[in-house]
C-alpha cells in the first residue's frame, strides 16, 4: 500500500494542497477512489480519495492506526560528513533503522570542513525530502531530525549536555576494546540516549583521537576490516538496537 507523509491537520476529512497534492495526484497519479495511508504526528490514516481538483483534493478518513517510533534509548548517529551520495545513503538507511537523530559534523579528514560550505547548506531541503521519502518508505511515525552542521567539539557538547547520554566511538586504528564490551559496560547505566561517532572516508586523526579520549570516550573495535562510511554506520545502529531494544523487547 502506498504510504505518503502530510503534514496537514487530519480529523474525519482532510484536504490537501501545494506540494504535497503535486506529488500524490501529479505524479504517483491517485485519483478519485483511490485508497491509501498517509502519515501524521504517530499515526496512519487509511483514506479514500473524494474529489480532485486543478490543485487540491479531499479525502475522507476511513481508518487509523498507531505508528511504532523508535524506542529508547535514542540513537543518536554522529557523522563526519563524508562525500554528499554517501551521507545521502546513510540517512536514508538511517530512517529506516530508527535513529532518532543524525548530527552531521566536520573534521579533520571530512569531505567539507567548514559548517558553512554553500555545498551543505543548499542541501537541507534534499536532505528533508529523503526523510519524509524513507519514513513513508518505512511506515515509521515520526520525522528523523536533522541537526544543524557542526564541529565535533560542538558534537560531544551537546551529548554532554543531554542527560542519561553515553557515546560509543568506534575507530579502526589500535584499540583495547571490541565494540561489543563497550556496550556492556553501557547496559547496567542504562542508558537514555547513546551517541554513535562515525569518520568519514578518512576516518579521524591522531589528535581527534585524543580530544574523545580526554572527554571520556575509549576507542572500540568492530574487527580487523576497515568498513566503508556508510557500512560502519549501518552495522553500529543495527548493533545498538539489537543490544538494548530489540533483545530488550522479546524478553
Amino acid at each position: 500500500m502506498r504510504r505518503y507523509w502530510v503534514d496537514a491537520k487530519i480529523e474525519k476529512s482532510v484536504t490537501l494542497e501545494g506540494e504535497t497534492f503535486h506529488h500524490i495526484f501529479d505524479v504517483c497519479r491517485q485519483t478519485v477512489g483511490s485508497k491509501f495511508e498517509i502519515l501524521n504526528e504517530g499515526k496512519a490514516f487509511f483514506v479514500e480519495v473524494e474529489s480532485v481538483g486543478k490543485k487540491s483534493a479531499t479525502l475522507k478518513v476511513l481508518e487509523v492506526r498507531l505508528l511504532p517510533v523508535p524506542a529508547a534509548p535514542h540513537i543518536h548517529l554522529c557523522v563526519s560528513i563524508p562525500k554528499l551520495p554517501t551521507f545521502e545513503t546513510i540517512l536514508e538507511k538511517s530512517v529506516e533503522l530508527g535513529v532518532f537523530k543524525l548530527h552531521p559534523f566536520v573534521s579533520d579528514y571530512s569531505f567539507v570542513r567548514d559548517v558553512k560550505n554553500e555545498r551543505i547548506s543548499h542541501k537541507t531541503e534534499r536532505w528533508e525530502k529523503i526523510v519524509k521519502s524513507a519514513t513513508q518508505q518505512s511506515g515509521r511515525g515520526d520525522l528523523m531530525e536533522i541537526s544543524s552542521v557542526g564541529t565535533l567539539s560542538q558534537v560531544l557538547e551537546k551529548m554532554n549536555q543531554m542527560p542519561a547520554s553515553m557515546g560509543l566511538f568506534p575507530y579502526e586504528g589500535e584499540c583495547q576494546q571490541t565494540v561489543k564490551a563497550c556496550i556492556e559496560k553501557m547496559k547496567p547505566t542504562q542508558p537514555q540516549n547513546i551517541w554513535i561517532f562515525v569518520g568519514s572516508e578518512g576516518g579521524f586523526s591522531r589528535e581527534e583521537v585524543e580530544f574523545f579520549k580526554e572527554r571520556g570516550l575509549e576507542p572500540s573495535t568492530l574487527g580487523e576490516q576497515v568498513l566503508r562510511v556508510e557500512t560502519a554506520c549501518l552495522a553500529l545502529v543495527s548493533i545498538v538496537r539489537h543490544e538494548f531494544t530489540l533483545s530488550q523487547s522479546s524478553q
